[in-house]
């Protein structure tokens, strides 16, 4: 059979759909906005999957004005025939989980979407899903309900509704609001999407459309020039202290590229990619990378006897800092950890990403001996750099070793079972008191904070270490920090499964939270990506009606719905603090686990999110001011 052969036999069934709408997080991670965006991501990648094939060069994705999204593209179109189940192979895609071409070699070398899995799974979690094929000169359409059919079949096969011509697949769907928290696409972590994934494929245009807006935004990626490109891009606004350096290769059924450069930022900025998909949690093609970058220039800095034989290696972080490079791996049968894909798993990955970075850039620095002498001085550096603050970070644990009650700020928990302790951050002696006094002393820890935190953006990493705010957290939480010198930082160490930032709501509270989340994001990443950092949420309203039972009111949508049913006359205290709050108040609405409110902090979009809190907690006024300005419709607004 030709590998270019695709069509019903190329789909494969390996098992029933089952449990996703019951389960959902299981396979597109969350059901925030997160895992709404995620739904896109899906039938793009089945897209991309077709452009890797050579059957595609561009794709529509149409954020539509009823909420829905439309994603079409030129490619072959799903099959249509009969497949030996006795169904069209098309509705197998969409009803049936693991039921795909990916399966199949002859249909797809290397896949990021897997045709079945990620369509079915938008397919169950949509309240309408519609998809339109044009093959074979006909067009064909089918229509869901919650994953269920509503399209009679004629002996199985889907009857054509006309002429077409061209091929290519249409899917619009709508997200279930039964399933999701919100329901409206995020068109910035989307657009960042889609631009990444036209870096990665230089012939390929992805045509973007917003449709909700009073004036509909319109935009075009195509990036010839690729993860080139890309790193140019990142790097925008940072003065460089090398060349971009592009490689490629190929070995074992796998192809790698990659592109790096330096910059006078010392932090590292490593994103990896497999399949077109980005993987946030990175995995073994980034490890092979990394050791091999290390293992090159610490041999070079040894050739040129930049290192003594009395000096040690430089380490990884050493080499890193200034680095900002995009690893992008093709592989005909990737494992990642989850659905989601934000980890590669694959073993061979590290051996042939690790034997392409070592002989490509070891034939590259031959030839760019001062480029080279660059790299080895920004090393050179970070390693001084992270040794005087070794000597800092040894000086202050061990003047203020962490003890459990010493500090006199922090009220912990009795138990030390971390997967069931929890930790309070509080700004305020009056709301720390009641907290104190409100807790469950057995799991929950209270730790004041005074007034605003340190920037952490703006601030070097003396004075943040320094800060006695920090410092306390540092030591309460018990698993260290990260830093662009070093990484101290170990997630088993942590003493509480849940981090809780509970601050007022008003502008002050969302103040200390964001610079709260600022430091946690720069120092201690992991604490965010596994999911441990939460906002309370407490009420801003009590409504005491003159008849009937007290109840809490959390914005002002459910004080407007509480005016909307409640008959008879109430009085309406308004919190303008937690402080105003007594202790059994607060348990009620912000500790009592069976009853509070939390909003757990998530991160879509690693390299957006850097982007943002640099611009919004930086130095930099006019790019702050062209976001909030940008972004203002979306605010909502304490009256």
């Amino acid at each position: 059979m030709s590998k270019n052969v695709y069509d019903a036999s190329s789909i494969t069934v390996l098992e029933g759909l089952e449990a996703v709408r019951r389960r959902p997080g299981m396979y597109i991670g969350s059901v925030s906005t997160k895992g709404l965006n995620h739904l896109i991501y899906e039938i793009v990648d089945n897209s991309v999957d077709e452009h890797l094939a050579g059957f595609c060069s561009d794709i529509w994705v149409t954020l539509e004005k009823d909420g829905s999204a439309t994603i079409e593209d030129n490619g072959r179109g799903i099959p249509v025939g009969l497949h030996e189940k006795g169904v069209s192979a098309e509705r197998l895609v969409f009803t049936t989980l693991h039921a795909g071409g990916k399966f199949d070699d002859s249909a797809y070398k290397t896949s990021g979407g897997l045709h079945g899995v990620g369509s079915s799974v938008v397919n169950a979690l949509s309240t309408y899903l519609t998809v339109q094929i044009k093959n074979g000169g006909m067009l064909y359409e089918d229509r869901y309900e919650r994953g269920i059919p509503t399209v009679e079949l004629d002996k199985g096969q889907l009857v054509p509704v006309g002429k077409a011509r061209g091929t290519g697949t249409k899917v619009n769907f709508l997200p279930d609001d039964t399933i999701f928290d919100r329901t409206r696409f995020k068109e910035d972590e989307i657009k960042s999407r889609l631009h990444e994934t036209a870096y990665l494929n230089p012939t390929l245009t992805i045509h973007f459309k917003d449709l909700r807006k009073e004036e509909a935004e319109s935009v075009d990626y195509n990036e010839p020039d690729g993860i080139v490109g890309f790193i140019r891009d990142i790097n925008k606004n940072s003065e460089s202290v090398s060349d971009i350096v592009y490689f490629s290769g190929e070995s074992e059924g796998i192809s790698v590229e990659g592109a790096l450069q330096y910059t006078n930022e010392f932090h590292e900025n490593v994103l990896g990619f497999c399949n077109n998909i980005y993987n946030a949690e990175g995995g073994t093609h980034l490890t092979g990378f990394k050791t091999a970058f290390t293992n090159i220039i610490n041999n070079y800095a040894r050739e040129l006897n930049i290192l003594k034989d009395k000096d040690v290696n430089f380490t990884g972080a050493d080499v890193r800092n200034g680095m900002t490079a995009v690893i992008s791996l093709k592989h005909p049968d990737p494992r990642f950890e989850g659905q989601t894909k934000t980890k590669l798993d694959n073993q061979d990955a590290t051996k042939v990403v690790s034997k392409i970075t070592t002989d490509e850039l070891t034939r590259y620095f031959d030839r760019n001996l001062e480029g080279l002498k660059n790299i080895i001085s920004c090393a050179e550096k970070a390693a001084k750099i992270r040794k005087t603050e070794e000597k800092a970070r040894t000086n202050m644990l061990t003047k203020q070793k962490y003890s459990f009650d010493s500090n006199g700020k922090l009220s912990n928990c009795e138990s030390r079972d971390a997967s069931l302790c929890e930790i309070f951050i509080v700004e305020g002696d009056s709301a720390g008191g009641s907290a104190k006094t409100a807790r469950n002393r057995m799991y929950q820890a209270i730790l004041p904070i005074r007034g605003k935190i340190l920037n952490v953006e703006k601030a070097s990493i003396d004075k943040v270490l320094a800060n006695a705010e920090i410092k306390t957290m540092i030591n309460a939480f018990g698993c260290g920090f990260s830093e662009g010198y070093g990484n101290d930082f170990d997630i088993t160490k942590l003493r509480y499964n849940k981090i809780i930032i509970m601050a007022d709501a008003d502008v002050d509270g969302a103040h200390i939270a964001t610079l709260l989340l600022t430091l946690f994001y720069r120092f201690m990443p992991e604490l965010i990506y596994e999911g441990h950092v939460y906002i309370a949420m407490p009420p801003l309203y009590k409504a005491m009606p003159s008849k009937g039972e007290e109840e809490y009111l959390y914005d002002d949508k459910a004080l407007e719905e509480y005016r909307k049913t409640h008959k008879g006359p109430f009085t309406l205290q308004r919190y303008k603090g937690l402080g105003e709050m007594d202790a059994q108040q607060l348990w009620e609405t912000t500790l009592d686990p069976e009853r509070r409110i939390l909003k757990q902090v998530e991160i879509e979009d690693a390299r957006m999110a850097s982007d943002v809190t640099a611009m919004l907690m930086g130095t930099e006024v006019p790019p702050r001011k062209a976001f909030i300005y940008d972004h203002a419709n979306e605010a909502e607004l304490d009256v």
